[in-house]
């Protein structure tokens, strides 16, 4: 006998085994969606900045083709109004021979330039958010400084930079510029999934790279999903279970109903053998009658009426004798006396009976022991071995009902021995008294109260006519045993 929670092992794992595969599957597709925005957010932003930094190079390229007259070059010339409509645009330098470059970086900028054929950074300060670019050209040249704070394009920007959780930064020579910090999660740590993403932007003059960074923890997970998921697999394995266990519970039933239906007709089969002697006495009666009748009418003159009424009297008798038998030949046919025995495996008709007096066993709060290493083949009719198993398991059980629950102990042991199986049923009730040892298989002797005695009497003629037999003792400290021996089926296994 397993416990519950032992016979639900498998619908317990299965369960186990479809929550964490459905954790799994939903910590997958949730990591994967959050990696896929991650990305999507972060190309967007590089797109962004990429263009912002290519107009630099359009508007340097443009002011170099537009170069103004003398008269056109004072302080109010076209470009000095260009951070004006660009605001990232702090101011434009111009430099020429009559007015060459007051720095040594713009200087050194413009020879660069003017190698590469394209503008060239001057100098990247990231700490003060602001970098200059530089163009050469004749007869002038010219300088952008650029506000790094205002290159970004918050109208266009794909996350909200109050809330979102990404950091979004540039880099350059060791110098790192954060234009998204991202909100840190309370008690964030280096436990859960990383995404990154590097870039340089499109703009070969502004090597800058773009760096993008989100974590997601543990606690970002769908766990509300999940425990929806765990809900529903627990719901549907519980009904599963339900319906498994209601189409137990009928089989189970269904298997008491036969054996019941076997054991009443045994029982009745015994009865009958009993009820034997009780047909006698009419049948002595009408015999008796019928003699005395003869007489009556041998005499001279013969008695009549008095023969008459003899007559009646074993008529009467015969006729309730016949009723007697006629009703007992029809509603008895005691199974198995006819059938030929078979090898059956005595592990398995113990495993079947346990099964079917699980019931009866969890009522009583007995777990039952069963001690059998290896399979016992024996010679037996099934159905009458099954019968007696269960008559014994079930006196066991009787009996364990006399003793407190937390000594109730049952005990079913299988061996071979001397070319026999032997099935020992022992539990720790009360034990057989002295008295009763000697009629146990006695038909209609019974110890228990409203018991009809026929159960062991039933159980030793079964066992009889299988070649068998059934023995019972006590056993120490307390309790009985009764032992089952049947013959070894050779060569089965």
């Amino acid at each position: 006998m397993q416990t519950t929670w032992w016979r639900n092992r498998w619908w317990l794992a299965t369960g186990l085994i479809l929550v964490l595969a459905g954790g799994v599957v939903l910590v997958q597709r949730a990591v994967e969606r959050e990696r896929a925005l991650f990305e999507t957010d972060a190309r967007i932003v590089h797109r962004l900045l990429s263009q912002r930094v290519v107009q630099h190079d359009a508007i340097l390229a443009t002011l170099s083709l537009l170069q103004p007259t003398a008269q056109a070059a004072g302080a109010g010339s076209a470009e000095q109004r260009l951070p004006a409509l660009y605001p990232r645009i702090l101011r434009v330098q111009r430099s020429s021979a009559d007015a060459p470059w007051s720095s040594t970086a713009l200087v050194a900028a413009e020879t660069a330039s003017r190698e590469q054929q394209h503008p060239t950074l001057a100098t990247v300060d990231f700490a003060a958010g602001q970098y200059e670019l530089v163009l050469s050209a004749q007869p002038h040249s010219y300088a952008l400084s650029i506000d790094l704070r205002a290159l970004v394009p918050w109208d266009e920007w794909p996350m909200a930079p109050e809330t979102s959780l990404v950091r979004v930064w540039l880099t350059h020579a060791g110098q790192r510029f954060d234009v998204q910090t991202g909100q840190p999660l309370a008690g964030e740590s280096t436990s859960g999934w990383r995404f990154d993403f590097q870039k340089p932007l499109a703009a070969s003059s502004q090597p800058f790279d773009v760096r993008a960074e989100r974590r997601l923890s543990w606690s970002q997970l769908p766990w509300a999903v999940w425990l929806l998921w765990s809900a529903l697999v627990s719901t549907l394995l519980a009904v599963l279970m339900q319906l498994q266990r209601q189409r137990s519970e009928r089989r189970r039933a269904e298997e008491l109903l036969r054996l019941g239906q076997v054991a009443r007709l045994n029982t009745l089969g015994e009865l009958a053998a009993g009820m034997a002697h009780e047909l006698n006495q009419p049948l002595t009666a009408m015999l008796a009658s019928a003699q005395a009748a003869q007489r009556l009418l041998d005499e001279q003159p013969p008695e009549t009426e008095t023969a008459r009424g003899a007559m009646r009297q074993a008529v009467a008798q015969a006729r309730r004798a016949s009723e007697v038998v006629g009703r007992l030949r029809t509603a008895v046919e005691r199974p198995g006396s006819d059938r030929a025995t078979q090898a059956v495996d005595l592990k398995e008709a113990v495993r079947r009976a346990l099964y079917l007096l699980e019931p009866e066993c969890e009522r009583r709060g007995v777990v039952p022991e069963l001690q059998a290493p290896a399979p016992v083949p024996v010679l037996a009719d099934p159905v009458a071995l099954e019968q007696v198993i269960h008559n014994l398991l079930m006196n066991a059980l009787q009996a364990l009902e006399q003793v407190p629950q937390g000594h109730r102990r049952l005990r079913v042991s299988l061996r071979e021995v001397h070319k026999q199986g032997e099935l020992v049923v022992a539990d720790s009730g009360p034990g057989i008294a002295p008295e009763a040892m000697a009629r146990l298989f006695e038909p209609f002797f019974s110890t228990r109260a409203g018991g009809l005695g026929l159960g062991l009497t039933l159980c030793e003629t079964l066992v009889g006519t299988m070649g068998g037999s059934l023995t019972a003792a006590n056993q120490a400290p307390a309790g009985a045993a009764l032992t089952l021996r049947l013959p070894l089926a050779v060569g089965v296994v």
